[in-house]
């Protein structure tokens, strides 16, 4: 799994015109799902996230994670995180699992993510054509690949 996260003072998700998931002071989550992803990396990934200190403290270091200040997760699938750009000029998107795989594992970590932070997760909708906005804090944006996790 590759997660793009990014510290957000608030993001929102709309599908044909509609808001259907908005957070306030926390993380936008862009979640790419590919074939070999387990419930392993669901796990491991949602822990990161959570766990993550990226937001400042007292003394503007970054030693604070969504946990400690109470903050929010929007999450969104993203398959064209697995997108392969080597060869050509058109990204082949190969390695990205397929749905009926996707799917359970996009539900399984929205679910375990609620678990780590102890609350509700506002999320996208998997498949759908969505428009996301954000005000990103800092800028702070964090690339993890569960692959990478040694």
């Amino acid at each position: 799994m590759k997660a793009v996260i990014q510290r957000v003072k608030e993001a929102s998700v709309v599908i044909d015109g509609k808001t259907v998931g908005a957070v306030k002071q926390g993380l936008l989550v862009l979640l790419g799902i590919e074939q070999a992803d387990t419930e392993a990396d669901v796990q491991w990934l949602s822990k990161k996230i959570v766990q993550m200190r990226i937001f400042s403290d007292e003394a503007g270091l970054m030693n604070l994670s969504v946990s400690d200040i109470k903050g929010e997760i929007l999450m969104v699938s993203q398959f064209t995180l697995h997108a392969a750009t080597r060869k050509g000029n058109r990204p082949s998107f190969i390695k990205a699992a397929r749905p009926e795989q996707a799917i359970p594992l996009y539900e399984k970590m929205i679910r375990q993510l609620g678990v780590d932070l102890d609350k509700p997760i506002a999320t996208g909708q998997f498949g759908a054509d969505m428009q996301v906005s954000l005000i990103n804090d800092g800028p702070v944006t964090i690339i993890i690949d569960s692959k990478e996790e040694s």
